[in-house]
This record gives C-alpha cells, sequence and structure tokens, in this order.
C-alpha cells in the first residue's frame, strides 16, 4: 500500500509540472524590466508555457487549467478578468490544431509556429484590453513585448524540455 501511494504521489507531483512551471512564469512576468521610452514591459513567458506544453504534453495542461492559469495571471497583473483566460484558451487551441503539421519537425518550425500563435495572441490581447479600456495601449510597448516573447522561446522551451526529459519521462 504504501509503494503505490508513494508512486501515486511521485506521480501527482510529475503531472504538476507544467502547472507549476507556468505558474513561475506568471510570476516572473509580473516583474517588469522598465526601458527608458516605455512603459513597463516583458516578455509574456505565460503563453511560451501554454504552447509547449499543448504542444508536447497536452494532457497535463488541459483547457480548465489553462483557464484557471489565465484568471491567476489576471489577478496577479491587474488585468481584466479573463482576458488572459481567454488569450491562454486560445494559444492553446491554436496549438493543438497545428500540432500533427509542427510534430516532427526541426526546432525552427516549432518557434516560427510559437512566432504566428504567439504574436497572434499578444495582438489579440493588446485589442481586447484596448477595447476595455476605450483607449489605444502603446503599440511600440506592446511590438517590443512580441519580440521579447518571440526572442525567449528557444530558452524557455530548451528549459522546459529538460524538465520533461528529468520529471515526466515515466508519465
Amino acid at each position: 500500500m504504501k509503494g503505490t501511494l508513494l508512486q501515486r504521489m511521485d506521480q501527482g507531483i510529475r503531472q504538476f509540472v507544467p502547472v507549476g512551471l507556468t505558474l513561475l512564469l506568471i510570476l516572473l512576468d509580473a516583474m517588469p524590466a522598465r526601458l527608458p521610452g516605455y512603459a513597463p514591459v516583458s516578455p509574456l513567458l505565460p503563453i511560451i508555457s501554454v504552447y509547449y506544453w499543448s504542444f508536447c504534453r497536452p494532457d497535463l495542461l488541459p483547457p480548465a487549467v489553462a483557464f484557471a492559469l489565465g484568471l491567476v495571471n489576471d489577478v496577479i497583473m491587474g488585468s481584466p478578468l479573463g482576458v488572459s483566460s481567454l488569450v491562454y484558451l486560445l494559444v492553446q487551441g491554436m496549438t493543438l490544431s497545428q500540432r500533427r503539421l509542427l510534430s516532427g519537425r526541426p526546432f525552427m518550425v516549432g518557434w516560427l509556429g510559437f512566432l504566428v500563435i504567439g504574436s497572434g495572441a499578444i495582438a489579440l490581447q493588446w485589442s481586447m484590453i484596448s477595447m476595455i479600456f476605450g483607449h489605444f495601449l502603446d503599440l511600440r510597448a506592446v511590438l517590443f513585448e512580441v519580440l521579447m516573447t518571440v526572442s525567449f522561446y528557444p530558452l524557455v522551451s530548451w528549459l522546459f524540455a529538460r524538465a520533461q526529459l528529468a520529471l515526466l519521462k515515466s508519465s
């Protein structure tokens, strides 16, 4: 009985890895870098996480969890509730719809997939928040945010791949 309980606990912890890493990135995302002439900007690392896990292990990041993570992000960031949830669900849906096309391809193809899906997600988030606030947010900051997010994808996906190999190989 103890062996099975420990095995189930181990399995549960391993399955929490994508959620835990996404939560960590949400917290990192809440710490903006201030650049002269720009609003506080930072890469939208949680979008990378939703894309990566939706592509590699969609079983470990179901839509209800992505929705909840979006709500957590909105609360922490002070964004209108539901915006990140909708964006995360759309990233997840688009990634899953293109999974067959992207599977087994070189890294650059996956990165290009993220460029398209991530840029679209950030543009959607920008337009929804602009509509809710009744004025356009600074487009230069959003474009810089897109560049930063896409630039961070190789590093974050490499770290996630290492975590997946080390912690999720037996699940």
